[in-house]
């Protein structure tokens, strides 16, 4: 069995191989700049892992962890298109650079090539890949589209929230699971169980990224805490502090969301510690993280075979970075 690191590895050299044509560059020298800008390829390598549980990883498998990829990149430029993001891992984004337009085909072109990566699945399960991948990105696709519509909602259910985050986030970490699950002849049992623990810990993920956003030290998180607050972005936090605030607090909450004081962001962690929100975040996380490890652990293979991904599990939800 291969450590996480040990199967980043591989798969970033794995990774390198040219995967668009030289011309016209005008289109693919902004997919292949986007893709250099690196990331940690969970996905792709929780694909890998998934395989590996079952049994040794082929070939097939390391088609659709970049077929992943692929997809997953192909979402964050257009994410940063309606986002507006100016910067992507510390670097310009690809519309900031090469103009809307382009970076629009650029990741249309992500997403065809990521479906040649799957046209050459050997496989028997072929249709039930692409079944999982296309439900997969419609999934994501939704769950952009609701959190957007959260921008113009003054109040979000918390309920309404996780269910967003299962779809912009969770369902991919789920689905890369379980597509190196069948891929390595997994049972139906075990599959789903791969499933539900990618899906409990992509949300136990989130949870501890709004949570950091918030509260983390920025020596060690590597941005301006603070951030989700100054946009007024509706979190797991402040969704909670919403709900639990009495009149006087809403009331401050929602000025402050209104304006833009140079204190801002101190005043409403104040706001969010009055109303127990940090607390209550770090039990949502371990709630989630439960239900996560409880599934890993009713996958019917040898314990010490899941070693990687209870490692890869703990490092995602106990990060303060």
């Amino acid at each position: 069995m291969h450590s996480f690191e040990e199967l980043s590895r591989d798969f970033a050299l794995y990774f390198q191989t040219a995967h668009f044509p030289e011309h016209p560059a005008s289109l693919y020298q902004p997919a292949n700049y986007f893709l250099g800008l690196g990331g940690k390829r969970v996905r792709p390598v929780c694909c890998l892992m998934g395989n590996e549980l079952f049994d040794t990883i082929n070939a097939d498998t390391w088609h659709v962890a970049t077929a992943i990829e692929l997809f997953h990149n192909f979402t964050l430029i257009h994410d940063d298109i309606m986002d507006k993001a100016p910067l992507r891992r510390g670097m310009e984004t690809v519309h900031n650079k090469f103009g809307e337009p382009t970076a629009l085909l650029a990741g249309d072109v992500m997403l065809v090539v990521a479906y040649d990566y799957l046209n050459k699945i050997k496989s028997e399960h072929l249709h039930r890949i692409i079944y999982l991948f296309n439900k997969t990105a419609k999934e994501v696709c939704e769950g952009q589209q609701i959190d957007m519509d959260f921008e113009k909602m003054e109040q979000v259910s918390l309920s309404a929230y996780l269910h967003m985050i299962e779809l912009k986030t969770s369902v991919l970490l789920a689905a890369s699971l379980k597509l190196g699950a069948i891929l390595g002849g997994a049972g139906e049992g075990n599959q789903q169980h791969m499933y539900q623990f990618g899906r409990n810990l992509g949300i136990a993920f989130q949870v501890q990224d709004d949570y950091l956003d918030a509260f983390g030290d920025p020596e060690k998180f590597g941005k301006q805490v603070g951030g989700d607050i100054l946009a007024n972005k509706k979190t797991f936090l402040l969704i909670k502090a919403l709900e639990t605030a009495n009149a006087a607090q809403r009331e401050e909450l929602y000025g402050l969301m209104a304006s833009n004081p140079p204190d801002k962001v101190q005043r409403v962690l104040a706001l969010f510690r009055q109303c127990g929100v940090d607390e209550w975040a770090r039990e949502l996380k371990t709630t989630y993280s439960a239900a996560a490890f409880r599934h890993l652990e009713d996958i019917a293979v040898v314990s010490k075979r899941k070693l990687p991904l209870l490692e890869l599990a703990e490092f995602l939800v106990k990060r303060d970075y």
